[in-house]
């Protein structure tokens, strides 16, 4: 099955409709599944290199700071308890700890299809027929991308990414130009509107078909 996308022209207005596919973004909007594509993919992106001193790890001498009783404090055996100032943690981080998260092939394209088919539900998923500007001036791009008429991030998503559009968008803080397979859901949803290039339709549906 297929459904029809909006189209815009140069100036941001309707010119008419691309058929996409409705397994990709006509899908029902299903939050549990989202929630845990997002969360996997940020917890499989960090890296651990956090690093804690145990109570083995503190240099301090392991002699028994007091005696046992008639001191009137409590007892104490080293000076690199956890309880003490300058100790050990009790369950320190180690860089050797596992932060990923199994995630199914069949899970993640659902939910990135999920993603797309609310964006599309939502007004906030717009397609052109392509992405093209004639010299990396950041300027020319951004009176490109303003004649769009988009208040807010833009997330720009296209086949191929050449130098005339990398230069020309790599200064502007609320546009970020990104090439098919490097979109992610935690981008999808990070950006007010995605736009997306005909190509990039078509690569999103071999890609999450």
């Amino acid at each position: 099955m297929t459904m029809d996308l909006k189209l815009i022209n140069d100036n941001g207005k309707p010119a008419a409709t691309h058929t996409a596919s409705d397994a990709l973004f006509g899908r029902e909007y299903n939050e549990p599944l989202i929630h845990q594509v997002i969360t996997a993919f940020q917890a499989n992106a960090r890296q651990g290199t956090r690093a804690q001193k145990g109570r083995g790890d503190i240099n301090k001498s392991h002699k028994k700071p007091w005696r046992q009783k008639g001191t009137g404090r409590a007892r104490a055996g080293q000076a690199n308890s956890p309880l003490w100032r300058g100790g050990g943690k009790i369950f320190p981080s180690s860089p050797d700890e596992n932060f990923s998260h199994k995630l199914n092939r069949k899970m993640y394209r659902a939910g990135v299809a999920s993603i797309l088919s609310q964006l599309v539900r939502e007004g906030r998923l717009s397609v052109i027929d392509q992405l093209a500007v004639d010299s990396p001036k950041t300027k020319q791009f951004a009176q490109k991308m303003k004649g769009y008429g988009f208040d807010g991030t833009v997330l720009v998503v296209t086949d191929k990414l050449d130098d005339n559009i990398y230069l020309g968008s790599r200064n502007l803080p609320n546009v970020l130009v990104l090439e098919t397979r490097e979109v992610d859901p935690v981008t999808l949803v990070r950006f007010q509107h995605v736009l997306l290039t005909k190509a990039a339709v078509a690569q999103f549906e071999e890609i999450l078909g």
